[in-house]
């Protein structure tokens, strides 16, 4: 079964490259290649379930699915609660995992067909109709079939799926005929223009009426009837069509002034009129619509690639800000703000001008930002809220809130805006993350330069300091020994002078050595060393600064030797050392310990000290940072850098803890990876006795 699985989604693969490679070819039918669902959310109630059914069968067959809305001039002036549920049902197929769309058409089923076609969508997914066959053929032009009759017969190669609807939730009347028949103003203002036309033409007719045939006046009417279609759509055109045949008939058919005719043709007449009436309205009321919708289309699109354009040449969050708020004002008609978070991630106005600036709500705001939720107007949060809060989702973070307050609120739960407030938000979010990694990308080459600068300095310091430290040490020793000789009181002045200048030369070395690490061009010398020896050397080296601390080394006698270079490692051991009788008190033991640990050998320096300082322990490791800042204690913070550079190069690790109460003191703890040391094997010779070590 995953095998057939496998096969489907790479042949599925193979099916939409070869479709999207058919440029300029409409596809006729869906190639049946695995089981995506397409899902018609509509104004009906029940929609849940439709989406709830379409994600439980494609998580099943592990599909994907979709989700469309179709904006169709019937359902252009819906209420608002029933807006907000078609935005509440797009949110939830997103959370259930579907991609969604909204679509514009004059018919919903050609509109769901044609995507389906589109995107290789081989399964619709349907409520079973629950409205009388009466309520549809009302409908003009529009017969009495359901949503899924309409598909199986536009597109026979699509699988149906047809769910029954909630009969528990049903949408009242009034809402319905508030959706039927959109705003009650605006319908009667076409309905008052409807008369004024047909009264507008009957006195401009009627002294012509000598002069020209009653077919001429029948064109006046229909003009009217054209022109009404154009302004006011598909209602007042009806009224309209009605009113002029009741006023051709009354003030211009004889007998006029009477609804009587002498002529039955003209009942013909009538009939024509009110028909050829009725489809001019509908069909200039359909150009209307598809004019209005394609001259949205169009400046959506010129908008979309404006504001993208623009934020793509930005460098800043306040242009981000100032750019954002000039697009979405025009777009929507509102006031907008963009806030961005501070260091904090508490939300601040970005927006340069506050005279066109929302009321913003910074809890609301910072509600949506801290939960990645729309918040305000027309949601689950606050809906009184005369603001709608959207977060700007980006694909690391949330980079954002930003906010509009439209003056007409209506217009924000049209689902297509809705939609394209998602896009502008999606488009701002990319903005502000492009600009924070330009930043942190600028940044990163400045501290590379700044790096690279310092190691050039400080390795040309290092080579041009060596020289004079060097005889500054060899004529300070030649002092103090001819002091000693004469028993002068300067003695002790002239071996401070020698101790100070090896502590200037190990500083220089230092230097020196962290520029040859990090160019490079260090090459390690590996051999096989033992730990007690290069513990021994170490201690020889600095005994003048481990004089007031007992040093104990504790090695078990089967500690494996170790493979790497000795003057390196010694190094590490000279600077742990020194670091640990810089920040300990005096007469307090400092210990080292080793042991095997598996394919690892640990080994562990503890003192007695105060411990590390509260922080970041990494952070003690980093070139010229030093636990205790404000210390009298003398260096610059190199020692421990160098320390973890050396075991990195051996492949080890470095750490550094505080020790477990109820003791008191830190931790370096450092590994290198064990190897297996070559077998020595003693030859017995009575006359050259010889040791040969074994190959492994």
């Amino acid at each position: 079964e995953l095998a057939l699985r496998r096969t489907a989604d790479r042949v599925d693969d193979d099916v939409r490259s070869y479709r999207r490679d058919q440029v300029g070819r409409e596809p006729r039918e869906v190639w049946q290649v695995t089981d995506a669902l397409l899902v018609c959310v509509g104004s009906e109630p029940g929609v849940d379930k439709l989406l709830r059914a379409a994600s439980r069968r494609a998580a099943r067959s592990n599909a994907p699915w979709h989700a469309v809305y179709v904006e169709t001039p019937s359902l252009q002036r819906l209420p608002e609660n029933r807006r907000r549920d078609i935005l509440r049902s797009l949110k939830l197929a997103e959370a259930l995992g579907a991609r969604t769309a909204t679509l514009t058409a004059q018919s919903a089923p050609q509109a769901v067909v044609a995507y389906a076609r589109e995107h290789n969508l081989g399964t619709v997914v349907a409520g079973r109709g629950t409205q009388p066959r009466a309520w549809w053929t009302l409908r003009w032009f529009r017969r009495g079939r359901h949503f899924a009759e309409q598909v199986a017969e536009l597109a026979p190669e699509i699988e149906l799926m047809v769910v029954p609807r909630d009969t528990t939730m049903s949408v009242p009347n009034a809402a319905r005929r508030e959706g039927e028949h959109g705003d009650p103003q605006m319908a009667w203002s076409g309905i008052a223009w409807s008369a004024t036309s047909s009264a507008a033409v009957t006195l401009l007719a009627t002294p012509l009426l000598p002069y020209l045939d009653l077919a001429n006046i029948v064109m006046l009417f229909l003009l009217a009837v054209v022109a009404v279609a154009v302004k006011f759509g598909r209602i007042p055109a009806l009224v309209a069509t009605v009113l002029n045949v009741a006023a051709f008939d009354f003030f211009f058919v004889p007998p006029r002034f009477s609804f009587a005719v002498s002529d039955v043709q003209y009942l013909v007449t009538f009939a024509v009129m009110m028909t050829v009436g009725l489809v001019v309205g509908q069909l200039t009321a359909s150009l209307r619509y598809q004019v209005r919708v394609a001259r949205y289309r169009e400046d959506r699109a010129r908008s979309l690639y404006e504001m993208a354009r623009e934020l793509g040449l930005v460098l800043t969050q306040e242009q981000i800000a100032e750019i954002s708020d000039k697009y979405v004002e025009k777009a929507f008609r509102a006031k907008a703000a963009v806030l961005f978070p501070n260091a904090h991630d508490h939300l601040q106005n970005a927006s340069a001008s506050t005279g066109h600036a929302p009321e913003l709500d910074m809890a609301l705001a910072q509600w949506a930002f801290d939960h990645t939720e729309v918040a305000g107007a027309g949601t689950d949060t606050l809906p009184a809220s005369r603001a709608l809060y959207v977060p700007l989702k980006a694909p690391m973070r949330t980079r954002g809130v930003i906010v509009v307050e439209p003056a007409n609120p209506r217009l924000l739960m049209i689902p297509e805006q809705r939609q394209l407030l998602d896009t502008y938000s999606a488009l701002i979010a990319i903005a502000v993350e492009r600009v924070h990694f330009v930043t942190v990308a600028q940044d990163t080459l400045v501290a590379i330069e700044t790096e690279r600068l310092r190691n050039s300095l400080l390795a040309a310091l290092s080579h041009d300091l060596r020289t004079p430290l060097t005889a500054l040490i060899g004529m300070s020793e030649t002092l103090a020994m001819a002091l000693a000789r004469v028993g002068s009181p300067l003695h002790p002045e002239a071996q401070a002078i020698t101790e100070h200048a090896l502590r200037i030369t190990q500083l220089v070395s230092n230097l020196l050595d962290m520029a040859r690490l990090q160019s490079g061009t260090v090459t390690l010398k590996r051999d096989w060393q033992s730990l007690e020896e290069l513990a021994g050397s170490a201690i020889r080296s600095i005994e003048s600064a481990l004089k007031m601390h007992s040093v104990r080394v504790e090695l078990p006698a089967d500690l494996p030797l170790l493979f790497g270079d000795a003057v390196l490692l010694e190094r590490v051991l000279v600077n742990l050392f020194e670091n640990a009788a810089k920040y300990t008190p005096p007469a307090t033991p400092i210990t080292l310990r080793a042991r095997r640990d598996g394919e690892q050998i640990r080994v562990t320096m503890t003192d007695n000290g105060p411990g590390l300082p509260k922080g970041d322990a990494e952070n003690l490791f980093r070139k010229f940072s030093r636990g205790d800042k404000e210390s009298s204690a003398p260096g610059v913070g190199l020692g421990l850098a160098i320390c973890r550079a050396i075991v990195q190069a051996h492949g080890g690790q470095i750490s550094a803890t505080n020790r477990a109460p109820p003791q008191h003191g830190a931790v370096f703890e450092w590994t290198l990876p064990y190897q297996q040391a070559p077998e020595v094997v003693e030859l017995p010779s009575p006359d050259h006795p010889s040791i040969e070590v074994a190959p492994t």
